[in-house]
């Protein structure tokens, strides 16, 4: 294998284990749900799920399943008002 690939390689390795120096901009994913499928989407730092309690409250269990997956490279959910998140 060539050296300069193999440079690569480790430096994929180091990127892999820093997750905090990667932001996810813009993200489209198709979620298995119990009932249906659903499209969960992050653009421009903004969630979208086309679930209904998405509709509703701006969150659901679709878009936090997803921030938990992608820790930190994903923007924050807001939570609604007088609710505290858990970890």
């Amino acid at each position: 294998m060539q050296s300069s690939l193999i440079g690569k390689i480790e430096k994929a390795r180091m990127y892999a284990s820093e997750p905090h120096r990667m932001h996810v901009d813009n993200l489209q994913v198709t979620f298995r749900g119990d009932n249906t499928e659903h499209e969960v989407s992050i653009s421009d730092d903004t969630w979208h799920c086309n679930c209904g309690f998405f509709a509703t409250w701006q969150v659901c269990s679709h878009t936090m399943a997803i921030e938990r997956v992608m820790n930190g490279m994903v923007p924050p959910l807001p939570l609604p008002a007088g609710e505290a998140q858990t970890a």
